[in-house]
């Protein structure tokens, strides 16, 4: 019988970022209308889309061998799983989101002491819930089905405990953070009977080295350039890199091609500076992956 790795895809808004990070990284997700159980294109992987919130039980359990979901949800399900790697990445950032503690603008409220008596809407209920008592701050926590934001602005309840990356939203729903909670972000996680398989282990392995891979290649993009011997030692000293840039002679020539690997967020100070100390011919190109 053929070895199967079972894996889980998050629903909702890390879907499509979740199947683009696949994609990058070598493996190719396609989702058939309403269908729960994609095609991908590794016949040793069967995939599973399942929401964030359920998928480390389904884990757990061993329904799955392996998930992508958000350690909020692992927290909250008090899940025992084993977490492969941490992989940050959403719908909006490649930053870690938080789970923070908002009311409206106008309320009274400035710490969580103030909150004794009052109501708090969630979704994140359990780890809400042991927050509050292990500060010995007596709170009511009610489950919040959505539109957890506008409940505070409408005094439905008197807090809300929502998650954000930038905090615009929370704002522009006439809320004031008050306290954050936890950093969340994308976990690969696994079963502990997977991960003793030595092949399932080897598998998920591999879908984690090359997910890292994809994420890391998304800050970084490749640069060459045309170098005199005159420029080179000059130009060598402006490049950061991973190690050290990639030199070599050009044909018959006083000249050198320099390729090397820089953040992206550097590049538009740097190809300036590079022009400016001789380089010619430079080209940026993005990379896939990088391990």
């Amino acid at each position: 019988m053929k070895s199967l790795l079972k894996i889980g895809i998050p629903k909702g808004s890390l879907q499509n970022a979740t199947i683009t990070l696949f994609k990058r990284s070598g493996w190719d997700i396609n989702v058939n209308g309403r269908s729960y159980f994609p095609e991908i294109n590794d016949d040793s992987i069967e995939c599973a889309i399942c929401r964030a919130q359920e998928m480390s039980r389904y884990v757990e359990n061993g329904t799955l061998d392996a998930g992508l979901t958000g350690k909020d949800w692992i927290v909250e399900n008090n899940s025992d799983v084993h977490v492969v790697t941490d992989l940050i990445y959403s719908k909006v950032s490649s930053r870690p989101a938080r789970w923070i503690l908002a009311v409206p603008y106008d309320s009274p409220i400035k710490t969580i002491e103030d909150l004794k008596g009052k109501k708090i809407a969630t979704e994140l209920v359990a780890f809400t819930k042991n927050y509050f008592q292990e500060r010995g701050i007596d709170v009511t926590v009610e489950f919040s089905w959505g539109a957890t934001e506008a409940k505070a602005v409408s005094g439905l309840t008197d807090a809300v405990v929502e998650v954000t990356e930038t905090g615009s939203t929370i704002k522009a729903h006439g809320l004031r953070i008050i306290q954050d909670l936890m950093q969340t972000n994308t976990q690969l996680i696994a079963n502990h009977d997977a991960w003793k398989d030595s092949w399932k282990r080897k598998k998920i392995e591999q879908i984690s080295l090359l997910l890292k891979g994809a994420l890391l290649a998304e800050k970084l993009v490749g640069l060459k350039m045309n170098v005199s011997d005159k420029h080179l030692e000059k130009i060598v000293s402006l490049l950061p890199s991973l190690n050290a840039p990639t030199v070599s002679s050009l044909y018959n020539t006083n000249w050198y091609a320099v390729e090397t690997v820089v953040h992206s967020d550097i590049v538009r100070e740097l190809i300036p500076e590079l022009l400016k100390n001789g380089a010619e011919g430079i080209i940026e190109y993005p990379l896939n992956k990088v391990v």
